[in-house]
């Protein structure tokens, strides 16, 4: 395991926690879930300047899943975008940190959050603008298999790889899970259904640091049109008590169960 990254994605996932405290609720199943892919795509893959959120040749990070917003907020304090002390104000009014991602309220947020299925549709019209210009930085997106619902999604797909952008790098969250409980859409096989709409895909454990990096290299290597990694992750991972519990889409916590999942915290 490389530790570094380990380090990262354990940092990540307390923040996370810290900032479901302050509210006393958030999507801290996924928040937990997804820290493994964020650790290593803000520790290995991304190319950006934390000082300068704007910075032109920057890599394009986009929150398709919008309520993700708390585990992206403790991605971005880890990679020192946001300050840690900012995670206080998580969900206040005025804050910088609403529950849902906002563009205009929050460093290193590119699009706005809520309603699914828009990210790669504009990934897809970001990946063209800057093959335009001649820029060599990606657009990473992430999604979650619910969104894969969506039939904008699938248009998305459609369109990136038929312009062949090989800029454009995509990640779905596979937890099996959408607000009503499992996943309805998303089933049978997903890599099948990436490849044949032209992408090249890789499909790993999302909590394997070790093959999210293999994963995440192979992809990057020498594109010749959009990629995806579909990363298979359980909500709540990284503490016993909630990964055991009853899967949920907002995750239930009692006010005295915070101090225990930190205690639980690996």
């Amino acid at each position: 395991m490389r530790t570094g990254l380990a380090d990262s994605a354990r940092n990540i996932r307390r923040y996370a926690l810290e900032m479901g405290e302050v509210q006393g609720q958030g999507y801290i199943g996924q928040a937990l879930g997804v820290a493994d892919v964020l650790a290593v795509l803000f520790g290995h893959v991304l190319r950006f300047r934390p000082d300068d959120p704007a910075w032109a040749e920057r890599d394009r990070f986009l929150l398709s899943v919008g309520h993700y917003a708390i585990a992206a907020y403790a991605a971005f304090a880890e990679a020192g975008i946001v300050e840690p002390s900012e995670l206080a104000d998580y969900g206040a009014d005025g804050s910088s940190l609403p529950m849902s991602a906002m563009a205009s309220s929050t460093p290193g947020m590119e699009i706005s959050g809520g309603s699914l299925g828009h990210g790669l549709g504009i990934a897809t019209g970001m990946g063209l603008g800057l093959r335009h210009r001649g820029s060599s930085a990606r657009v990473v997106t992430l999604l979650s298999d619910g969104e894969l619902d969506e039939g904008s999604t699938w248009e998305a797909a459609m369109a990136c790889a038929q312009f062949g952008l090989a800029n454009v790098l995509a990640v779905v969250d596979v937890n099996g899970l959408q607000a009503d409980g499992a996943t309805v859409l998303a089933s049978g096989s997903l890599v099948g259904k990436w490849e044949a709409f032209g992408w090249t895909v890789r499909r790993t454990d999302g909590h394997d640091l070790d093959a999210l990096v293999t994963a995440f290299d192979e992809l990057t290597a020498a594109p010749t049109g959009p990629s995806i990694l579909l990363a298979d992750t359980r909500p709540g991972r990284g503490v016993p008590m909630f990964e055991d519990r009853e899967r949920a889409h907002f995750l239930p916590v009692r006010e005295d169960e915070w101090a225990q999942a930190r205690e639980q915290l690996t």
